[in-house]
């Protein structure tokens, strides 16, 4: 079971609100024979999926799944990889999306920290997870039968909105990755807090670009499948080929597509396929900040119509998103990242050291509270009281505010300018990574005495990690150092470069002083 409410467990809720996965059952009974998922050559209708979840939902429970229990999902990309998120979610439990991609060494902590009892996977991964004291892996490829003979009904309701809906791990500065706990109705109240913005609908297609491993999933996945839209599930290789990405979200006429700043530069710069008319009305910008000079070409070839093009700050401690802010032509003559305004059930404050707000004009850090704030941390309670707060300015007994780490500067007239990281606290390709996550990983480096890690931004087309090392003898080879790091930390935190120092450059108190990291050549 997961930890108690004295120890950042369930919460009251929000009343009236359901489960996420409610939302889709009550779709699958007003349009049964709409398709509601496909990949590649597959197609599953509304009616299909639900009977699929619900054979998955089935077997679960009768394994012990059901509230406050968390199961783990490690499934390639494909139409199973929906079918077992559903079928979690309706048996009750909560998902622990493990993508299969990442290396074995994180696998493992993830599922040492998070201690899941049920672990559901397929024979091609199986090897990277084996059964486990107190942890019983379930093979769909072994459960064949028992799926056939499973209930295709939809099991009683045994989750509330206040119950876990999912936890996903995101980078810590100790090299131990750390879980997010987000229950149903954190889910749910972000899509009927935005739906008026976006208009939701039948009509919609929705890649799943990203991994379930990363939150911009939950808002891809809910956005098409709480609303009667239909889900593309984009396979691993066409997800890493912008011109194979681009051909299937014309192709499939996708009509909202979520993307990172860094992705959605790769994915502008393939318009040059003949015929790939586009049907997409939103982009949703969202991950890392967004420069919004560089959309000047998108505006000129497109307009500032159709698609429509939104800013949304998020975290994932908050539920994906936080602010919303709609991005035309005039927004390319400024260099600010701006990020808009809170969406309606949240606030933002920005503060200073002793949680004053700043004035506008003045950089101060970004705190959130309301619905949208998750649980806490698994199993982090030192943490847990250093990021979620009691809440000063709410008048909710028991509410919290969350403290992101992040600057912005407050804007006359409402809006939010993103600054950066007041830590080491880095995105890279949508993924939030401690750079001290990666300072240990290069620790490991037998040729490497001491390490820092940085992010170089400017003046090039993605971030580029780059490793200063103090080496022991001979620097390592940046080759030679990326298939040693390939096992221990996900492809997007490998170095791009590699700088050999003699010293760290400290500031007089003694702290390292990362402006004085020289660049690497070229």
């Amino acid at each position: 079971m997961l930890p108690t409410a004295d120890e950042g467990g369930m919460r009251p809720g929000i009343p009236g609100l359901p489960c996420v996965h409610s939302m889709f059952e009550e779709r699958a009974a007003q349009r049964p024979g709409a398709i509601a998922l496909s990949c590649e050559w597959e197609h599953l209708t509304y009616a299909e999926l639900n009977r699929r979840a619900n054979r998955v939902a089935d077997v679960l429970r009768a394994r012990g799944a059901g509230p406050e229990v968390l199961v783990g999902i490690a499934l390639e990309r494909s139409v199973q990889l929906v079918v077992g998120i559903l079928g979690i979610l309706k048996s009750g439990a909560a998902y622990l999306p493990l993508d299969p991609g990442y290396p074995v060494q994180r696998l493992d902590l993830m599922l040492s920290d998070s201690q899941v009892p049920l672990l559901l996977t397929q024979d091609s991964v199986r090897a990277k997870f084996p059964a486990a004291e107190g942890r019983s892996v379930l093979v769909l490829e072994d459960l064949a039968g028992e799926l056939a003979a499973a209930s295709e009904q939809n099991p009683p309701a045994a989750a509330t909105s206040a119950n876990l809906a999912y936890v996903i791990y995101t980078s810590g500065s100790t090299g131990k990755p750390k879980g997010v706990l987000i229950d149903h109705y954190n889910v749910t109240r972000l899509f009927t807090r935005t739906e008026h913005w976006f208009g939701f609908a039948p009509s919609d297609v929705w890649p799943l670009f990203h991994s379930a491993a990363f939150d911009l999933s939950v808002w891809e996945m809910w956005g098409a499948l709480a609303y009667g839209g239909r889900l593309v599930v984009v396979p691993h290789l066409v997800a890493r080929s912008y011109e194979a990405f681009h051909a299937l979200v014309a192709d499939e006429k996708v009509t909202v597509l979520t993307q990172t700043p860094t992705a959605f530069k790769q994915f502008a710069q393939a318009q040059h396929l003949k015929g790939a008319e586009l049907a997409l009305r939103w982009v949703v910008f969202a991950g890392e900040a967004l420069n919004i000079p560089s959309l000047a070409p998108w505006f000129e070839q497109h307009g500032d119509c159709t698609p429509r093009l939104v800013n949304m700050y998020g975290i994932t401690e908050t539920t994906v998103h936080v602010t919303y802010r709609e991005i035309d032509r005039a927004d390319t003559e400024s260099t600010a990242s701006v990020v808009g305004a809170a969406i309606p059930d949240l606030r933002v404050h920005i503060l200073d050291e002793e949680m004053n707000p700043v004035p506008e004009g003045t950089v101060g850090e970004i705190y959130v509270g309301g619905p949208g704030v998750g649980r806490g941390y698994l199993r982090r309670p030192e943490l847990n009281r250093r990021r979620f707060l009691p809440d000063p300015y709410s008048d909710e007994p028991g509410a919290t505010l969350y403290r992101s780490g992040d600057l912005a500067v407050p804007l006359p007239g409402g809006d939010i300018q993103y600054v950066g990281r007041s830590d080491h606290q880095v995105k890279i390709r949508g993924h939030r990574v401690e750079l001290g996550e990666i300072e240990s990983a290069l620790l490991t480096h037998p040729g490497v005495k001491d390490a820092v890690a940085a992010v170089q931004d400017q003046d090039t087309d993605f971030p580029k990690v780059v490793a200063y090392l103090i080496p022991v003898a001979q620097t390592p080879s940046l080759k030679d150092l990326r298939h040693f790091l390939q096992d221990r930390v996900p492809d997007y935190m490998l170095p791009n470069a590699v700088v050999p120092i003699t010293d760290l450059p400290l500031t007089a108190s003694g702290k390292l002083e990362r402006k004085a990291l020289p660049w690497p050549a070229g």
